[in-house]
């Protein structure tokens, strides 16, 4: 992609009008369609294909800690409140099991390049035990030990000394992901989540001393309590740390689904006009400091890896996000990791009940997921292009899928028609763009070639159930 026109251009009436609900797509199909017939076998049939391959994909092993000290009234993520370090303790017992269980399904000569700790709250376990899981991971799987790898670990400030950094690049990590959300001091109290900024600006200056070749830092706008000027004052804070990419969340208030957002009050969010002006001044301030507009909600420097792989048309997404390296079978392992082995994906187990009862009987905790059938096949690659390239060729996706674009994708093109006409899309007898006005809602574009999701909608609808109508998704600003 041309850099230049990467930069979205904000205009403030599409946005209100096309900010809606809807996927992030980290997976196509996404994870409301994973089926609970799919198991622990369908997985492992899953891998022996994927080792079958001429050329089998690398790997990218994602281990997620559950655990946190305290609740982050913000968080959706599948966390638990605990101090127990024997709870801990328990948990990396059954880790070690399973990387043993899943090391066992893959060949040996598939090289592991990356690697990253997920959560939760990765730094809840101590370095030593951080160590002897990368231990469990080196046994089972073949490790990159060369400068490509990429080894990423999540950070909460909170929870780490900055002299634990030295130890953790001794590991092996050369990436880091540091939570701040935001620096105002009355945001953090309405959110639960006291974290100065001197904190911050420590562990993360240890991590560049050490040796960690990128770091990222995750912002949040539209939480209780923020105004313009505040958030301002946040996006000064963070450029003078510097991090090499910016991911700047928008928050979903989805207190029915995720019991902590139950703390927060509705009253104290900002309103829509408010909400929308800290996006605008989120990307204006960010690449007006030099940072390339990725994609979504993630921004970097036009040196890094996800701004390189851009500008090739390389970059990729998956349930890490946007990589530059995203050509690779992901191995999901703890309390309900998502993995993504040829094409199928596979979840494990929610509750530490079912996690531990499963790796107990010496199985994989697998409790649902899907196989792709060609349809999906094609447009996990569609939707992958639209919101990492920005384009569609439709030639060299017929050549590639033997497809006839306009015809096979005739509704979905009669769809983007009112994205036509507000400039959005532009579409013409070779293919389809993004505009880049429409560059900050491309999630509006992919949803039109979701069948999946137009066929729930559809069946809901014959239902008159309102409720399944309208999947929980984050709006796509």
């Amino acid at each position: 992609m041309d850099l230049s026109i990467a930069t979205p251009e904000f205009r403030r009436s599409l946005v209100e009008r096309y900010d809606v609900p809807g996927p992030r797509y980290t997976s196509y199909p996404t994870a409301n369609h994973f089926d609970a017939g799919f198991g622990s076998a369908d997985y492992a049939r899953a891998v022996a294909q994927t080792n079958a391959e001429p050329i089998p994909r690398e790997l990218s092993l994602y281990v997620h800690v559950p655990f946190c000290a305290s609740p982050c009234f913000y968080c959706g993520c599948t966390r638990l409140i605990t101090r127990s370090r024997e709870q801990g303790e328990s948990y990396l017992q059954r880790l070690e099991t399973e990387i043993a269980l899943q090391g066992q399904l893959f060949a040996r000569d598939r090289l592991a390049r990356q690697v990253h700790f997920g959560g939760g709250t990765p730094t809840f376990l101590d370095v030593g035990q951080i160590g002897r899981v990368m231990d469990w991971l080196g046994q089972a799987f073949r490790l990159d030990g060369s400068e490509a790898r990429e080894f990423a670990i999540e950070i909460d400030p909170r929870t780490v000394d900055p002299a634990a950094l030295p130890a953790l690049a001794e590991l092996g990590f050369n990436r880091a992901s540091f939570g701040i959300q935001d620096f105002d001091p009355a945001v953090q109290a309405a959110v639960n989540r006291i974290q100065p900024f001197e904190l911050t600006r420590d562990v993360m200056a240890a991590a560049r001393a050490a040796g960690f070749g990128s770091l990222n830092v995750d912002l949040i706008y539209g939480l209780p309590r923020q105004s313009l000027d505040g958030f301002a004052a946040t996006l000064d804070r963070v450029l003078e740390l510097a991090p090499d990419r910016v991911a700047a969340y928008s928050y979903a208030h989805l207190p029915a689904l995720f019991k902590p957002q139950r703390r927060i009050l509705a009253a104290e969010l900002p309103d829509a006009a408010t909400k929308l002006g800290l996006l605008e001044l989120t990307v204006r301030r960010l690449v007006d400091a030099g940072y390339v507009y990725i994609g979504m909600d993630h921004f970097a420097r036009p040196d890094d890896g996800l701004a390189r792989a851009l500008a090739a048309g390389t970059l990729r997404r998956n349930f890490q996000g946007y990589t530059a390296h995203g050509d690779v079978d992901i191995v999901g392992m703890g309390l309900s990791a998502i993995g993504a082995v040829g094409d199928a994906y596979a979840q494990n187990a929610k509750t530490l009940h079912d996690y531990y009862a499963a790796l107990d009987a010496g199985q994989l905790a697998v409790v649902r997921g899907v196989a792709l059938d060609a349809d999906d096949v094609r447009r996990r690659a569609l939707i992958e292009r639209l919101l990492c390239q920005g384009s569609i060729d439709f030639g060299a996706f017929d050549a590639e899928f033997g497809t006839f674009f306009q015809r096979d994708f005739a509704t979905e093109l009669a769809a983007l028609a009112p994205l036509v006409a507000d400039g959005l899309v532009a579409i013409d007898g070779v293919g389809l763009s993004i505009t880049p006005i429409g560059r900050l809602l491309m999630r509006v574009p992919a949803m039109a070639f979701d069948a999946r999701l137009r066929a729930a909608r559809a069946a809901a609808a014959r239902a008159d159930d309102p409720v399944a109508a309208a999947p929980r998704f984050s709006k796509v600003v």
